[in-house]
C-alpha cells in the first residue's frame, strides 16, 4: 500500500469539511456493530487491553493514535479523518492511545487532570464513530521502545494496521523521536496509509489559539464549563457508579446521586446545572462538586446531583452526568435553613440555564 502523509500546511477549514464529509459516511458493518456515532446513548465500544493480536472482526484496522484526553474537537478531526480512511479501504476504524497518561507514568499518578478518566474516554471515542478502543500499557517497557520497534512490534506486528491518522504534534518512541514524518516514512516502508492532520483552532472563525486539552482543563479548574465545551465541541461529562453519602439531603428535602470523581479531577468546587443520564434517559438537575462546607469540611470531594422529576433508586447504577453551566461557588452557611433557602435558589437557576441550553 501507498504511504499518505498530508503535510501540516492543509488549512483548518479543510480538515472540518473532510471530517464533516466523513461524519456523513455510513460505518462499516462488523459482526459485532456498535451504536451509530454521535448518538446520546449508545453502547460504548469494546476495549481491547494489550492485544498480542486483533480479533478476526477488527483486523487490519485503520487507528487514529493519541492521548485523546477530553475527546476535543481537535480529536474529533483526526478521528473524522481516520473515518474516511477506513471507510476507502473498508477496513475497522479503532482508536489507539495508552493507559496511564505518559505525564502520570513520568511524573507522578494525578499529575494530570484527566478531562475523561478511562471509561469516559472510551464513551467519548465511540461517538465519534471508532469501532472499538485499543489501549496500550504506558510503562518502562513502552517509555523505552524505540519509534521503529514500536512501528515494527506493534502497529505493524500486533495489530497488522492498514492505517494511521495522527495529529501535527504527536510524538512516540523513547525520547519522542518518533514525529509525524517519521511515522509517513515508516508507513511508505512497512505498507501502510498515514494521514498527518494539521492543528485545530479554538474557533471555527480562526482564532489563533489551537484547541488544546490544557485549555479546556484550564477552563473546568475555573469553573466556566461552557468555555470547555466550546473547546471540547460537546458538553465536559463525568461517568460513575452512584454511591451511598451521609443522606443528608433528602432530609433536607434535596436526595442526591452521589458519585465520586477521578481523583485527578481538579473542576472548581461549586453548583453546576447538569444532566444526569441513567438507563437511556437524561434528567435535568442541578449538582454540588467540593466538600460541603457547611456540614463537612474535611472529606474527599464529591458530586451530588439533585436529579429534577426523578422518583427512584439509583444506588448502585452507572450514571453520566454532563455539565451545562456555572451557577456560584461553593459556600459554608451559618445554618441548615441558609442552605436550603441557597438550594431552592439553584434550583431555580438550573432549571433557567437548562431551558436555555442547545
Amino acid at each position: 500500500m501507498r504511504a499518505c502523509a498530508q503535510a501540516a500546511r492543509l488549512d483548518v477549514a479543510g480538515v472540518a469539511r473532510q471530517f464533516a464529509a466523513a461524519q456523513s459516511l455510513p460505518r462499516r458493518k462488523m459482526t459485532d456493530p456498535v451504536s451509530e456515532p454521535n448518538s446520546p446513548h449508545q453502547s460504548d465500544p469494546p476495549v481491547l487491553r494489550d492485544p498480542a493480536s486483533l480479533p478476526s472482526n477488527f483486523a487490519r484496522p485503520v487507528v487514529a493514535i493519541g492521548n485523546f484526553d477530553g475527546a476535543h474537537r481537535g480529536h474529533a478531526v483526526v478521528i473524522g479523518a481516520a473515518r474516511a480512511m477506513a471507510w476507502r479501504l473498508g477496513r475497522p476504524l479503532a482508536a489507539l492511545t495508552f493507559e496511564p497518561h505518559p505525564v502520570d507514568f513520568f511524573v507522578g499518578p494525578g499529575s494530570v487532570f484527566r478531562l475523561t478518566p478511562e471509561a469516559a474516554r472510551a464513551r467519548a471515542l465511540g461517538r465519534f464513530g471508532v469501532d472499538a478502543v485499543i489501549v496500550l500499557s504506558f510503562g518502562a517497557n513502552l517509555a523505552s521502545q524505540p519509534a521503529e520497534k514500536f512501528v515494527a512490534d506493534i502497529l505493524v506486528g500486533r495489530l497488522g494496521i492498514a492505517g494511521a491518522v495522527v495529529g501535527y504534534d504527536f510524538h512516540f518512541g523513547k525520547g519522542r523521536e518518533g514525529s509525524p514524518a517519521f511515522l509517513a516514512e515508516a508507513g511508505r516502508r512497512h505498507g501502510f496509509e498515514v494521514e498527518i492532520v494539521p492543528k485545530v483552532m479554538a474557533d471555527a472563525g480562526g482564532a489563533p489559539e489551537a484547541v488544546h486539552s490544557n485549555a479546556a482543563r484550564a477552563a473546568l479548574e475555573a469553573g466556566d464549563v461552557a468555555m470547555a465545551a466550546r473547546l471540547l465541541g460537546h458538553e465536559w461529562f463525568v461517568v460513575g457508579e452512584v454511591i451511598h453519602g451521609q443522606k443528608l439531603g433528602r432530609t433536607l428535602g434535596f436526595p442526591t446521586a452521589n458519585v465520586a470523581l477521578d481523583p485527578s479531577c481538579r473542576l472548581r468546587h461549586g453548583i453546576y446545572a447538569v444532566r444526569l443520564t441513567v438507563d437511556g434517559v437524561t434528567h435535568g438537575g442541578v449538582a454540588n462538586f467540593g466538600r460541603r462546607p457547611t456540614v463537612d469540611d474535611h472529606g474527599a470531594p464529591l458530586l451530588e446531583v439533585f436529579v429534577f422529576d426523578f422518583t427512584g433508586d439509583l444506588y448502585g447504577k452507572p450514571v453520566e452526568v454532563a455539565f451545562v453551566g456555572w451557577i456560584r461557588g461553593e459556600e459554608k452557611f451559618p445554618s441548615l435553613d441558609a442552605l436550603v433557602a441557597a438550594m431552592n435558589i439553584d434550583k431555580a437557576r438550573a432549571r433557567e440555564m437548562l431551558e436555555l441550553a442547545p
